[in-house]
């Protein structure tokens, strides 16, 4: 494998770009072989660290003929608040509405609470007399004298970018249309979003949100999608460049530079998707895609063999985040990875959000870090071998990591290192349990019930011991951890999701007019997919309703099958929303009346997929080469340092049980088996841990 040759224009090269390390997988699809490459991110020109990466994946863009890319710079350019000054143009007596929101008070007794704070200042949002009722009647109509004269106001007052929501133009968008026509003709410079092109839902702060949101990461995204492009063409690359989209499908580039908010999610998205594909290979139903990296910690879930979607997210969190409604995947992150900082604040051990990064990192990647980090923390406690670490490309100094936890931890708490390096990770595994709930209970899912999937440079550090928070019997490594995300874009299919607002009692709803919303967006879906210029094995179809008992405000989403049209089948769509109310919120009744609020379409261009070989098959007992000594590692304070067996899992054979504790190493991370554990290599090569439970 180490000695083929990558044949020229056969190659499918990935880059997932995290806080902290950039990922970037080769796989060569006329062999199978799959490259993996792991570097520092370089925050400054993120294209360097790609490069990098693609290097030490002994690949080159001039090979490949697909290059797929998931990126962090959208959901940072808001959560830094560093995008570009943008305007809103909005219906005449909704300037505000940006800005009211939904009224939330989360934490109702917290006098210093502060709610959201929007993306456009108010001077910027303006005011333009034009209306349209619910039914996409135009009740006044757009000036475009007026629209010019507000453009001009706001490009004046040094705007890059403008948002353009308009009251019901889901149900009509000509105003929209019209309104984003003429400001670019006259300002061509400027990054212009219109609200219909990136929902076609009701309810009008969420949609304003959106748009706003769109506008304010356009500029930035654009550029940086722009300078990628010219990267890898100066390369040589002249193949097909896609990006990942939050829904976990792939967009084509002219469509990521105009929908940039549409890729907030997308590398965690993309880890998501490797994990149904790995569920889909082991005949597994239920998993907790468990995504930890160098600044956070993600999950997403796999019920049934489908992924969990959601029809938009609060970015920045329920109390102060601002919501963009999208359809994507049901992710949820918390500011937990390898580089969260830990501090002693008001007397109490505090783990994150803030991390040290990849610049300077944590204390002991001997770059300039001084506060004590997770990744400090499982090097004091020898789960992280200092001189293993990137397989021995980047040395750790656990001298530095000590003294960093014993001065700024330890001490002031008046514990031993020990015990301090212990405290870091067991709130940082309180944490990451906490989002794993988030994705499961508030669904009505058992997380104790599902197999957990982790991956991410530190996910198989932690998995462990976030198992038995949340009391799970299963936690699944798949090889190569460190690059899932960058293998999950491998995986993944072109896709488009359209959804129409469609308020309607499910009684009357007739079926003629279903299709027809159907048809339309399966057309513009599959049109949208063949701009990809990807090689497809086929499309599919994917139909979804939103749908509530009468009476109610807020909707499930329900999966509905093609031969529920093609019957006409009422009652199978009234049970099918049944089955899913009982599950998301304990009750359901057959007797209630139902009503449609949205139809939901995704579009899918199945690509191939790469498989990786079973592995050679061994006897229970690892093999002697795969041995590589014993290291004193702690597992409990309490207890102490305790003599732990490490192995090198490349040596690692199908049918190899170990017992806990010991420590598995490969390249990018390291698998933590606690005491009582017991992991088994699988025929794929995965490690399958069975929780112990006391």
């Amino acid at each position: 494998m180490e000695g083929s040759q990558f044949d020229t224009h056969q190659i499918r090269l990935s880059a997932d770009v995290g806080g902290t390390f950039t990922d970037v997988a080769a796989f060569n699809e006329k062999t199978g072989e799959l490259r993996l490459g792991k570097t520092l991110t370089t925050h400054k020109r993120l294209v360097e660290g790609i490069e990098n990466g693609v290097i030490k994946a002994a690949s080159s863009f001039r090979d490949a003929r697909l290059f797929l890319h998931g990126t962090t710079v959208a959901i940072n350019t808001i959560l830094e608040r560093t995008g570009a000054p943008c305007a809103l143009l909005t219906t005449q007596g909704f300037r505000d509405i940006y800005e009211i929101g939904r009224v939330n008070r989360p934490e109702s007794y917290n006098l210093f609470f502060n709610k959201h704070e929007p993306l456009i200042r108010r001077e910027h949002r303006y005011e333009i007399r034009q209306r349209m009722d619910a039914q996409g009647t135009v009740l006044i109509p757009l000036d475009d004298d007026e629209v010019r004269a507000m453009a001009a106001n706001a490009v004046a007052a040094g705007v890059q970018a403008i948002a353009i929501l308009f009251l019901h133009s889901y149900a009509n968008p000509s105003h929209e249309q019209r309104a984003k026509a003429i400001i670019e003709e006259a300002y061509p410079q400027l990054f212009v979003t219109a609200s219909h092109e990136l929902s076609q839902e009701y309810r009008e702060y969420e949609r304003t949100s959106t748009a706003a949101a769109n506008a304010y990461v356009g500029p930035r995204v654009r550029h940086y999608l722009g300078e990628m492009d010219a990267h890898i063409a100066d390369e040589g690359f002249d193949g097909t460049f896609l990006v990942v989209q939050s829904s976990g499908g792939l967009f084509d580039l002219d469509d990521a530079r105009s929908s940039c908010i549409r890729m907030l999610e997308s590398g965690p998205a993309a880890g998501v998707i490797g994990t149904r594909a790995l569920c889909e290979s082991l005949g597994l139903s239920n998993a907790i895609a468990f995504d930890m990296g160098g600044t956070t910690a993600k999950a997403g879930v796999i019920h049934e063999g489908q992924v969990l979607m959601t029809g938009g997210a609060l970015v920045g969190g329920y109390a102060t985040g601002l919501p963009v409604q999208i359809p994507m995947i049901d992710i949820q992150e918390v500011g937990t990875g390898g580089g969260s900082i830990a501090r002693v604040e008001e007397g109490a051990l505090r783990v994150g959000p803030e991390s040290a990064g990849s610049s300077p990192g944590p204390v002991c990647y001997g770059l300039g870090g001084q506060e004590p980090t997770i990744t400090d923390a499982n090097l004091v406690l020898g789960r992280l071998g200092a001189d293993r670490f990137l397989g021995g490309e980047m040395p750790l100094d656990l001298d530095e990591a000590q003294q960093a936890i014993a001065t700024r931890i330890a001490t002031p708490l008046g514990i031993d290192p020990a015990a301090a390096a212990d405290g870091i990770l067991r709130i940082a595994a309180t944490k990451m349990a906490h989002v794993v709930r988030w994705v499961t209970t508030e669904r009505g899912l058992d997380a104790g019930e599902f197999a957990l999937v982790a991956y991410g440079g530190a996910g198989p550090l932690h998995a462990t011991m976030v198992a038995r928070e949340l009391r799970s019997r299963t936690v699944i490594i798949p090889r190569a951890p460190g690059h899932f995300s960058a293998y999950g874009m491998l995986v993944a299919d072109l896709r488009r999701d359209f959804v129409n607002t469609w308020f309607t009692p499910l009684d009357d709803a007739p079926f003629e007019r279903m299709e027809e919303f159907y048809a339309d967006m399966e057309e513009r879906g599959r049109e949208t997919i063949s701009r990809g210029h990807a090689r497809l094995e086929g499309i599919v179809v994917e139909r979804a309703a939103d749908m509530r008992y009468v009476g109610q405000e807020h909707a499930v989403t329900v999966e509905l099958p093609a031969e529920l049209f093609a019957g006409q089948d009422r009652d199978g769509i009234k049970q099918r929303f049944d089955a899913v109310h009982q599950v998301r919120y304990g009750f359901s009744s057959a007797t209630e009346k139902a009503e449609i609020v949205s139809l939901r379409c995704a579009v899918i261009g199945l690509m191939r997929k790469p498989s990786l070989d079973h592995i050679a098959a061994g006897g229970p007992q690892p093999d002697a080469a795969a041995y590589r000594g014993d290291r004193p590692a702690c597992f409990d304070a309490a207890a102490g340092y305790v003599q732990t067996p490490t192995y090198d899992r490349a040596g690692l054979k199908a049918g190899n049980r170990i017992e806990g504790p010991a420590l598995i190493e490969e390249h990018a991370s390291t698998t933590v088996v606690l005491p009582g554990d017991v992991v088994t290599v699988d025929p794929s090569g995965n490690l399958v841990i069975e929780i112990f439970r006391s």
